[in-house]
C-alpha cells in the first residue's frame, strides 16, 4: 500500500526535465556503461531518471553541483549495495554502500513512502544536500527535500544521512535484511563521514523506486519511453 501523497491534479512543481531528452540520454547512457553500473544493480531507469533530474535542478538553480550524484535506489532489497555516490564528469564510482530505510517502509524491501512526520517512513525524490553537523547520531547531512508533497518536510521531519550501528553485514546475517531508521538514509559507520564530507553542501541526492504513483506524480522523474530504455543510444533524427 502506497501511503504517500496527497497531491492536486494537474499541478505542476518546480523545474521539469531538459527538452532534449534524447542527448541526456546519449550523454546517461555512456557514463552507465563506463561504470558498469548494471552489473552493481543500479538499473538503467533509475540511473538515467536521476541523471536527467539533476540537471533540471541544476539548470534551475536548486543545486550547485552537478558533478556528483548520489542515487539511493530503493527498488533493490536492503541486503544489496544501494547507495551509489559518481562522479558524473570525471566517470568515477566513488562509494557504493548500504543504506538503511525507515522502519514503518517495510523489511526486505521498502514499498511504503511517507512525507508525513512521525510517519517512520522514507520519502522518494530529489533531495539537495545540505549543512552538515553533530548530533545524536554524530556526524550527519541535513537534505533538503525539493519535491513539494512528496519530500519537502525533510527538515521538519528530521531527515538526515546519519551512521547507524544496524547498518552492516552481520545485521543482514542474524535477520535476512538490514536495519531500519526513522527515515532517514542511514549509512556504514566507517564510510558514513567519507560520504557526507563528499557529498555536502549542494550536490544531488535521489531516492528512487519503481513505485508508479511516485514516477507519475513527480515533474522531475520522468520515465523514459520504452523504446529509449531498449535503445538509449537513439539518434537525435527526430529531433528539432
Amino acid at each position: 500500500m502506497f501511503t504517500l501523497f496527497s497531491f492536486a491534479p494537474g499541478k505542476a512543481y518546480g523545474p521539469t526535465a531538459p527538452s532534449n531528452k534524447s542527448s541526456v540520454t546519449k550523454s546517461s547512457f555512456s557514463i552507465y556503461q563506463k561504470l558498469d553500473l548494471a552489473a552493481k544493480g543500479l538499473s538503467y531507469q533509475a540511473f538515467e531518471v536521476a541523471y536527467t533530474g539533476m540537471q533540471a535542478l541544476y539548470e534551475a538553480g536548486k543545486i550547485q553541483n552537478n558533478q556528483l550524484l548520489t542515487i539511493v535506489d530503493f527498488s533493490l532489497p536492503s541486503t544489496q549495495k544501494r547507495l551509489f555516490v559518481i562522479d558524473v564528469i570525471k566517470g568515477a564510482l566513488l562509494f557504493n554502500t548500504y543504506v538503511a530505510h525507515g522502519k514503518n517502509s517495510g523489511k526486505l524491501m521498502a514499498t511504503r513512502f511517507s512525507n508525513r512526520p512521525n510517519s517512520y517512513e522514507s520519502s522518494l525524490g530529489f533531495y539537495a544536500t545540505a549543512n552538515t553537523y553533530r548530533g545524536k547520531h554524530g556526524f550527519a547531512l541535513r537534505l533538503n527535500g525539493l519535491e513539494p508533497d512528496i519530500n519537502d518536510n525533510a527538515l521538519n521531519r528530521g531527515i538526515v544521512m546519519h551512521a547507524a550501528n544496524y547498518v552492516n553485514e552481520q545485521f543482514i546475517r542474524m535477520q535476512g535484511y538490514l536495519g531500519r531508521s526513522e527515515g532517514c538514509p542511514a549509512l556504514p559507520p566507517k564510510v558514513t563521514s567519507a560520504i557526507i564530507s563528499t557529498i555536502k553542501e549542494g550536490s544531488c541526492l535521489f531516492i528512487y523506486s519503481s513505485n508508479q504513483q511516485y514516477l507519475a506524480q513527480s515533474t522531475l522523474a520522468q520515465p523514459l519511453p520504452d523504446s529509449l530504455v531498449q535503445n538509449p543510444e537513439v539518434n537525435d533524427a527526430n529531433s528539432f
